[in-house]
């Protein structure tokens, strides 16, 4: 078996402080090395398209929503599980660069929506596609069937039963 960061730092903690070491300690280290590793490299390829991680979760939220890419404020922050004022800040800086439109609400003459433009599409999808190719570099050279076994053990693991989620939602809804 060959060792690893991860490896290594077990063997170290086990050896120093083997009460710091639970059943979970080796997977939060490597979901925490992972997680590390794909958020520097979506920012690489954000920075370089010229937006914030921020913004292109506003653009791939829109975007995702299907056509015409328009969410009302609220459940844009809620999708975003951003506070109504960081959404609005990120919506301003989107309007300025022509990315998204505020217009009024069909359903609702007192309220508003968040539109994708033309730009914010295009946009939008360049940086989906950069940010996706970039991933799948990350994992390349990995057997398929690996990646596969490696997403079927993480599924039930992101299940809204676990505790931190059920906190999570407690925090939203108060």
């Amino acid at each position: 078996m060959t060792t690893d960061r991860v490896g290594e730092l077990i063997a170290a903690w086990q050896q120093e402080l083997p009460s710091v070491l639970h059943p979970t300690t080796e997977l939060t280290k490597r979901v925490m090395l992972l997680a590390g590793d794909l958020n520097e490299v979506t920012r690489r390829v954000l920075r370089e398209l010229g937006l914030t991680t921020a913004e292109f979760d506003v653009l791939g939220s829109l975007r995702r929503s299907g056509a015409p890419c328009r969410m009302k404020p609220t459940d844009l922050s809620r999708s975003l599980l951003l506070s109504s004022g960081g959404t609005s800040n990120v919506v301003n800086q989107l309007v300025n660069r022509g990315l998204v439109v505020r217009e009024p609400d069909p359903d609702d003459g007192r309220g508003t929506q968040i539109r994708l433009t033309a730009k914010g599409i295009e946009v939008a999808e360049q940086a989906v596609l950069a940010t996706s190719a970039a991933h799948d570099e990350m994992w390349a050279g990995l057997p398929a069937d690996a990646l596969q076994a490696a997403t079927e053990a993480l599924r039930p693991l992101l299940t809204e039963n676990r505790p931190a989620a059920r906190a999570r939602r407690t925090e939203i809804r108060s």
